[in-house]
This record gives C-alpha cells, sequence and structure tokens, in this order.
C-alpha cells in the first residue's frame, strides 16, 4: 500500500460519517494532517515529542488555566477563527482573541464605577459611546470589561488578592454613553512555566502581550463583540505573542499632569483618560 492509498483508505472511512458537517472537517483535517506529514518528513521520534507535548499540554490545563487556548493563541489560530467568524459589517469595531482570562458573572456596576479601587498603577479615566455602524446611539448596551493588574496578573492568578479585581459590567445611557475608572493597563508575558512557554523560546519567541483593556461589548438585535483597547506606545504593540493587535484598536491614553478630571473630581497626582467608542454590527438574519 503506497502513503497515498492510506490516505485514500482513511478518507474513504471518514466519508461514511453521518452528520456531514463532521464529514467535511474530518475529511479536510485528514487531508492536511495526512499532507503536513509527508511534506516535512516527520520522523518517529519527532511524532513520539509531538504527542509528549501534547500530553504535558493538556496535563498543564486545570479549572482556572487553559494551556490549549494558550497554544491556539501563540499560533495565531485563535485570531484565525476569530478572523473566520467575525466578518462584520464595514465600519464595525473589530473583533480580536477572547484570551483565557474572561470570568463569567462580573459585578454590574454603575457608570464611573473605579473598577480599580484601591489598586496601584495610574489612574485612567475611560468613556466613549456604543453606536451601531450607522452612529445611532445604542441605549442598554452592556460592557463587559477586565484587565490585568499594575504588576500584569488577572485576579485568577493572584486569587490571595481576592475574586473580581479588575473587572465590572455596565450599561450605556441614553446616548449610548459609558464611562468608567481603572488603572492603566500594562504589558505582561502570557504563562511560559508549560509547554507553550518552552515552545516559544524554541522558536526564539518572546512572551509579552502589549498592554490593553478587554471589553466584550454585547446589545440585543446586534453581534457582540470580544476585544480590546490596546496602549498606544507600547513597546510589545508590533510584536504581539498572541497576533491580537489591530491598528483600529490602537488608542491614546493621553497623560495629564495633576488637577481636574474628567468626571469632575480633581486628581493629587498624574492620570491619564482615554475616549474609545464602540460601533457594533447588525444581527446577521
Amino acid at each position: 500500500m503506497t502513503e497515498q492509498e492510506l490516505t485514500d483508505r482513511v478518507l474513504d472511512k471518514v466519508a461514511g460519517a453521518p452528520d456531514l458537517r463532521f464529514r467535511d472537517v474530518m475529511l479536510a483535517l485528514v487531508k492536511h494532517l495526512h499532507g503536513f506529514i509527508r511534506e516535512v518528513g516527520l520522523t518517529q521520534e519527532e511524532w513520539r515529542r509531538a504527542i509528549d507535548f501534547l500530553t504535558a499540554t493538556g496535563q498543564k490545563c486545570d479549572a482556572k488555566r487553559q494551556e490549549f487556548i494558550l497554544l491556539s493563541d501563540t499560533l495565531g489560530v485563535s485570531m484565525l477563527v476569530d478572523a473566520v467568524n467575525h466578518r462584520l459589517h464595514q465600519g464595525a469595531t473589530e473583533s480580536t482573541v477572547l484570551g483565557p482570562f474572561h470570568v463569567a458573572g462580573a459585578p454590574m456596576l454603575p457608570l464611573g464605577a473605579d473598577i480599580a479601587e484601591g489598586e496601584p498603577g495610574v489612574p485612567t479615566f475611560v468613556s466613549g459611546r456604543v453606536t451601531d455602524v450607522g452612529g445611532k446611539p445604542i441605549a442598554g448596551a452592556e460592557l463587559d470589561v477586565w484587565q490585568t493588574d499594575a504588576d500584569g496578573f488577572y485576579d485568577v492568578q493572584r486569587p490571595s488578592l481576592g475574586a473580581m479585581r479588575l473587572r465590572g459590567k455596565f450599561t450605556t445611557d441614553a446616548e449610548g454613553g459609558y464611562r468608567f475608572r481603572t488603572v492603566k493597563p500594562v504589558s505582561y508575558p502570557i504563562p511560559t512555566d508549560g509547554p507553550v512557554g518552552r515552545m516559544l523560546e524554541k522558536l526564539g519567541s518572546h512572551p509579552y502581550r502589549p498592554a490593553h483593556l478587554h471589553m466584550i461589548v454585547s446589545a440585543e438585535g446586534h453581534a457582540p463583540i470580544a476585544t480590546h483597547i490596546f496602549v498606544a506606545g507600547d513597546p510589545y504593540i508590533d510584536s504581539d505573542a498572541v497576533f491580537g493587535v489591530k491598528p483600529s484598536l490602537i488608542a491614546d491614553f493621553t497623560e495629564h499632569a495633576p488637577g481636574p478630571a474628567p468626571d469632575g473630581t480633581r486628581m493629587d497626582r498624574p492620570f491619564c483618560d482615554i475616549r474609545f467608542d464602540f460601533k457594533l454590527s447588525p444581527i446577521q438574519p
């Protein structure tokens, strides 16, 4: 039996699957996987190491860490899946990777609330509007917000400091407006103490993500988006470890000396403010 005959026999078996979508996916998978093995001339030792790598990746997963998502992110797969599944109307805010640190159940907070109360870092005022692609304000849109602390860690990575730190949900007002306080996000490395970290080291790649805020923005009748707001000028803005940066998502975090703040208070230390508007695409019929 030749190599191609083997591939054909496997394809014939897969073609009998009763679930048509599953069949089509598996046919493509077998074709590409077999083709990859032939293209690189994969050795038995390399295949064994690949199996060991995938096994170790699974063993690193737990209720708070998903090493396979990290693997998907660092190979650009997460961003490609996101792109395929978010072919939105022209003018809609672009999406990017969800990331592994979103937590359901963040507290609903009033507009203007501080999600970083008591946290060290540069105070930052965030505001903007949520509209449709034509610019019509969307009242009652929800923004689910989360970010790292000033040391570059998410709350789930430092559970001893408390849950739901630097997280919150906000609902837009009648004009589609939103606003909240936080601290300026910082760039940080993705976890490198597992197989994905060893892969990046072997590739000669750094593990850093540029500073960003996470947002899931949703509204009735519109397609929700998971996206980021990236800090302009971050040293890793052009080399994000998970390929998540899109130019339209980069924003200036304007620095101010102590003095009047956007919310009418007076700050006794330097602070930042940023305005970022979101445009949602209507749900496709």
